[in-house]
């Protein structure tokens, strides 16, 4: 991870908020050290207003660096301290190296989650399954190989999405069918892209995603 992330690289920013506005600011920051349990970043900026964006201890961050390649390597962190240097730098935990997702030319990082989601595709009965995994731009899910036809290539869906607090919320989606793979079980996996998703509704996923992320770090 260490000699992934290195001294004056530059990290892009999400803040984790409900307030779907702030939510679609990005920040950039340069690293300024980064030891083994923590990164420690200059105060980060956002670029097209020229402000500073002050955080606080707990503030859920979603990151990402780009390495030789133009690779984007995505990870979820959170904000742990403050030290006055000159300046005012800000401590990130360091994310677990098999958290970090390599990701090029895709803005929304994918968790492993069991989901109930309803799919239909045309004037179909529509199925009920269960995902593999979400995120803010798709959700991919399984389910026995006669329930799905390979040339589907548009279908209406809604995801049913608990969090931590006992909340239950349904999400209705459009998607496009990415990609079908048959498993070694039979079952078929299938990928979707959102096509039509409300920004409050994707901001919702993104939510119980950062949930889901902090868990997985707790564990």
């Amino acid at each position: 991870m260490a000699q992934l992330m290195k001294i004056n690289q530059l990290l892009h920013l999400h803040v984790n908020t409900i307030d779907e506005e702030e939510a679609k600011q990005e920040y950039k920051a340069r690293i300024s050290d980064v030891l083994p349990d923590r990164l420690w970043i200059e105060t980060p900026m956002n670029e097209r207003t020229g402000r500073l964006k002050r955080l606080y201890t707990g503030d859920e961050v979603s990151a990402f660096f780009v390495t030789d390649g133009g690779v984007k390597n995505y990870f979820q962190t959170s904000v742990i301290g403050f030290k006055e240097e000159g300046i005012r730098l800000v401590a990130l935990a360091m994310p677990d190296p098999a958290s970090i997702t390599k990701v090029q030319r895709r803005s929304f990082l994918r968790i492993p989650a069991e989901l109930e989601i309803s799919v239909q595709a045309g004037e179909t009965v529509p199925i009920v399954a269960l995902t593999e995994d979400v995120g803010g731009g798709g959700v991919s899910f399984t389910c026995k190989d006669s329930e799905f036809p390979d040339n589907v290539t548009q279908v209406n869906c809604w995801l049913l999405v608990t969090y931590k607090n006992g909340t239950l919320e349904h999400l209705p989606f459009k998607a496009e069918v990415v990609r079908v793979k048959t498993l070694e079980t039979g079952r078929k996996i299938v990928m979707l892209q959102f096509s039509e998703i409300t920004d409050r509704d994707r901001q919702k996923l993104i939510q119980y995603c950062f949930e889901k992320q902090f868990d997985f770090r707790k564990k």
